[in-house]
């Protein structure tokens, strides 16, 4: 065990920087992409609200994995028209591929998930902002967004681990992440225990994403603690 420890050790450390970098890249891009599909999505404009509605049941009803080969090998059968307008850099490499995929997909949870802690904010909220005299956007600001984010935070870390956890399949496309180092130390070893270090090393960042969101949570909701 301590020899394949030495040997792979280092290159699964290396396979988990790779992981986190893809996730939390992925997770912040879908953040902004999620802002435009939420305004979409609460549009007083129907088509908008349709465009959105379709983005959204695309990506959250059909796998990761087949989004992620769509993607990376889809994009080759228009190579020429990449080239020509100069994105074939971006999508010929697997990691930007995954990055573009994940990005999306979350965005589409994550859209999802602000909408419902929007709109579970009780309507009297609203009506108070009118009769403050408060604009729409200021309002939403300083009163329906930071309920709506007590209200958002746990379910936006749940989709963080899930994110974390789909990162496996990274390593379909051959992007050298956790799973990805474990699968070639395993085809060089045959020995099992490099899986069971790998879920271990999830198990661990997914505890420690738990406990951060436990502790932020806590800290947004302290003021509605019973004393």
């Amino acid at each position: 065990m301590l020899e394949l420890l030495e040997q792979y050790g280092p290159r699964m450390l290396a396979g988990l920087g790779l992981t986190l970098n893809i996730v939390l890249i992925s997770v912040f891009i879908g953040a902004i992409i999620s802002v435009l599909i939420l305004a979409m999505r609460l549009s007083s404009l129907g088509f908008l609200r349709k465009m959105a509605y379709v983005y959204i049941y695309f990506f959250r009803g059909t796998p990761l994995l087949a989004q992620t080969f769509l993607v990376y090998y889809g994009a080759g059968q228009f190579r020429h028209e990449l080239q020509h307008i100069e994105l074939w850099w971006f999508f010929r490499e697997a990691y930007w591929c995954t990055i573009f995929t994940f990005s999306l997909n979350t965005a589409a949870y994550q859209t999802e998930i602000w909408r419902g802690a929007i709109q579970s904010v009780p309507a009297g909220q609203q009506e108070a902002i009118y009769a403050l005299g408060m604009s729409r956007i200021d309002g939403f600001l300083k009163v329906i967004l930071p309920q709506s984010a007590i209200i958002a935070l746990r379910p936006l870390g749940n989709e963080l681990i899930l994110m974390l956890k789909s990162s496996a399949i990274a390593s379909t496309i051959t992007v050298m992440e956790v799973m990805g180092t474990t699968a070639l130390a395993f085809s060089r070893t045959f020995d099992f225990q490099v899986y069971l270090w790998a879920a271990v090393i999830y198990l661990v960042m997914v505890e420690i994403i738990r406990r951060i969101i436990l502790l932020i949570s806590q800290r947004l909701s302290k003021h509605l603690t019973k004393a």
